[in-house]
Order: C-alpha cells, then sequence, then structure tokens
C-alpha cells in the first residue's frame, strides 16, 4: 500500500528447535494474546522508533505480519465478544461496553458457545488470564464459559495496583470468587499464563491471555495506586505527569512478559507444538499511536479498528510473512477450531484463515461491517463506506491509495455507493439493528 505504515522486517533465526511435528493426531496447542487499546503504531515491529517490542517483534519476524487485521468492536467488550463466539457482536447482546456504572447484572448469554468449550469438546485445559470484561455477575464468570481456569478482573479496567474498578469495587478474581493478590496487574497475568503452561506441559491446552495495558489508568510498575475499595474519586488517566513515559512502559512490561511466556515454551519444548496470536481489542487512544491511520478508539474510521496483529508457529508459519490479507477478530474462533480439530457452531460469522497461516491461501471474499454509537462503516475489496449518525451522507474511501481515508470518492462512484447501501441494509437487519 503506498500509504501503509512502515514495517521494519528482521527476519531472526529461530532460537527454539523441537522434534515434535503439529498433525491431526497431535494437534498444537493455542496461545491468545490480546492487548488492550494498543494503537496499530505503538509496536516497533509497525515503526514506533520510542517503544520498544522485542519479543512481539520476533513473534511477527519469525512468523506472520498481518496488516489488514481488524477488531470487531472500535471499543473493549464488543470485539472480546466476537473474538470468544465467532459472531458479530450484535448478535449476542453486546453492541457496547459493559460499563461498570450501568451494566452490572448483564454479560454475554451462557447459552453462546465459546471456543474454550469447542477446544474442552476436543480435550484441551483452557485457561484466561487477565481482562473478562463480558459480565461482572458471577453467573457470567469465565468458568461458566468453558474455561477451566481464570485469573483476572471482570471490569473494564483496575487499578494496575490496587485492583480496583471505576466504582469502587474490588476486582480480582480466581475463578468466580473474589481473592486478594499484590501485583503490578501486566506481572500477575504474565506470571498466571507462564505457570499454567508449567502446569500443563504434558496436556493439550488453549491459553488466553487478556492484557489490561496499555489502557487506562496509565500506571507504571512504581505508580501510586489510584482508586482505593468504595470510593470513585480516582483520575482515569492517572496522576503521573509524564503520561508518555508511563505509557511507554506500560507496552514496554507488556512485551517483557510475553517473552517470558515464549522462553517457557521454547524451555519445555513446546515451540513446534504451539501456535500463538496477538492483537489489539480496538485501535489505540490519542496517547498512543496510529500511525497514518484516521481517528482512534470508538471510531469507525481505519484508526478505531485497525489493529496490529502478528501470528507465530515455527512448525506452521514460515518466518517473515507480511499478510495484506483482511482479517477480523471474529476469525480467530474458527481458525483455532480448524487447527485443533474441532468443529465451531455452524451459525458464527468467521470464517478460517487457517489455509492462509499455512500456504498462504486468500481468505474468503466478503463485506464487513462495524458500527459504533450507531456510526457505520462496510468494507467491500478496498474500498470503505463509513456514513455517520448525525450527517448519515455516504463517504467512501480507496484503501489501497488512501489508508488515511482523507479522500472522499463518493460522489465519482454513485453506483458503487448504491450497492454498499444495500448490504449495509441488509446487515443491519440480519443483526437486527
Amino acid at each position: 500500500m503506498k500509504s501503509e505504515i512502515f514495517i521494519s522486517i528482521i527476519i531472526i533465526t529461530s532460537f527454539i528447535s523441537c522434534d515434535s511435528n503439529i498433525s491431526q493426531n497431535n494437534p498444537p496447542n493455542i496461545i491468545i494474546i490480546m492487548a488492550d487499546d494498543l494503537g496499530y503504531g505503538d509496536l516497533s515491529i509497525y515503526g514506533n522508533k520510542t517503544i520498544q517490542t522485542p519479543n512481539i517483534d520476533l513473534l511477527g519476524n519469525d512468523g506472520l505480519i498481518m496488516t489488514d487485521f481488524h477488531s470487531n468492536g472500535t471499543v473493549c467488550s464488543p470485539t472480546r465478544a466476537a473474538l470468544l463466539t465467532g459472531k458479530y457482536q450484535h448478535r449476542v447482546g453486546v453492541k457496547g461496553v459493559i460499563t461498570a456504572k450501568n451494566h452490572r447484572h448483564i454479560g454475554l448469554p451462557l447459552e453462546e458457545k465459546t471456543f474454550a468449550e469447542t477446544a474442552k469438546e476436543v480435550g484441551y485445559k483452557t485457561a484466561i488470564f487477565g481482562k473478562w470484561h463480558l459480565g461482572y455477575d458471577p453467573k457470567f464468570n469465565p468458568i461458566q464459559q468453558g474455561f477451566d481456569e481464570y485469573v483476572g478482573f471482570v471490569s473494564g479496567n483496575v487499578d494496575y495496583h490496587s485492583h480496583v474498578d471505576q466504582e469502587g469495587f474490588e476486582d480480582w478474581w480466581s475463578g468466580n470468587k473474589l481473592k486478594k493478590e499484590f501485583g503490578y496487574s501486566t506481572d500477575l497475568i504474565n506470571q498466571h499464563a507462564v505457570n499454567f503452561i508449567k502446569r500443563n506441559k504434558d496436556e493439550r491446552f488453549l491459553l488466553y491471555i487478556a492484557h489490561e495495558a496499555p489502557h487506562y489508568p496509565i500506571q507504571g510498575r512504581a505508580s501510586p495506586a489510584e482508586r482505593e475499595i468504595g470510593s470513585k474519586k480516582f483520575k482515569a488517566s492517572g496522576s503521573e505527569k509524564n503520561k508518555s513515559k508511563i505509557y511507554k512502559e506500560m507496552i514496554e512490561v507488556m512485551d517483557e512478559g510475553i517473552g517470558k511466556v515464549i522462553k517457557t515454551i521454547s524451555e519445555l519444548k513446546l515451540d513446534k507444538k504451539t501456535v500463538v496470536f496477538f492483537f489489539s481489542d480496538n485501535g489505540g487512544t490519542k496517547l498512543g499511536t496510529n500511525g497514518e491511520l484516521r481517528a482512534y478508539k470508538g471510531s469507525v474510521y481505519e484508526g478505531g479498528h485497525r489493529v496490529s496483529a502478528v501470528v507465530w508457529s515455527p512448525e506452521l508459519i514460515e518466518a517473515g510473512r507480511i499478510s495484506k490479507e483482511t482479517i477480523m477478530t471474529m476469525d480467530i474462533y474458527p481458525t483455532v477450531s480448524d487447527l485443533i480439530g474441532a468443529i465451531p457452531p455452524k451459525d458464527i460469522d468467521g470464517v478460517s484463515f487457517k489455509n492462509h497461516l499455512l500456504d498462504g491461501e486468500k481468505v474468503k471474499e466478503r463485506s464487513l461491517f462495524w458500527e459504533s454509537n450507531s456510526n457505520l462503516a462496510m468494507r467491500k475489496d478496498q474500498w470503505k463506506m463509513v456514513i455517520g449518525r448525525k450527517n448519515k451522507i455516504p463517504e467512501l474511501y480507496n484503501l489501497q491509495d488512501d489508508l488515511g481515508e482523507t479522500s472522499n470518492l463518493a460522489e465519482e462512484n454513485s453506483e458503487l455507493i448504491s450497492e454498499m447501501l444495500k448490504e449495509i441494509e441488509a446487515w443491519k437487519k440480519y443483526i437486527e439493528l
């Protein structure tokens, strides 16, 4: 792409070796790592000159880097619902953020099947460590949704040190019970992930590492706690004066922990029987960088949902590949199912890109859709249509030539606009928007 963010590619000789091969009789372990509010240009592998992420860079350089990967939602909860179910989030009742203030009694419906439940059907041990954000009530807890183990927080964010949510509630869980644990949340999430891998090295496992970083509050390892139990008084962005410096630290600490996860896999000789996915839940905030992309988290322009993503597996994926295929968060479920020999529900919306990972096969062509606060967007090949909730006048961008969505080509493409409008109306009926 002419205006695409520059990606530095350094082919790094793999430092891990193993004699185990992935096959139908020996399916891989799966590790899914999700960052929170990470900008498209926040990683050094995606061109950032300030923030250093050598471990995530290694995953990309030794695996597959995606330049056209998109979160289903432009904010947290919707993308997580799509990831877990393989469906457009609206179809499972999670079209917006499940807030700590107003939505403490709703969550992802228990009748929806998750990728964890599908993995358990074929004998996998399952775990999630970190952010859930799909229901506060214990009845919506991850262990009710197919996960054998869970340690983390159920809200959208917690104080990184006191583990208190925005409404002053204690929010650190072990299974469906509150359990105090001292430490910086990013470090705790990574350590629980490492411990799970060690305990299950002889089992097939699916591990979902849902990081809080670099979501606010902006706190580093040495930052003071901002929130107390029972108090709603706090600064969402943190009180640190040098927020950019702390933001950089938050991402680098996350990367450091991911390095420990990969090192553990190597030391246990699980590297060639493991597939690792890394991506963000939505676009970055103004504190980070989305590179040349327009807008930020919450927007249906590219900056709200085009995210950095890499997939690593020394056994399956040739090092140094770059994918320009358009892929969504909801595609992870069917892809994982294909990799582990499981059968996902027939009514999901995502498509498997397993064959793209293995041999570069093109991903199935389809139109894709985003909705946020009644703002709509649709992707058809290189064309992107945006409809604002206020003026409702369609805008059209050719992302192949204009990644920053600066030149509205709607007037000279009226027939295409009409065609896309019909598709978006059909999609709205399909998801009952």
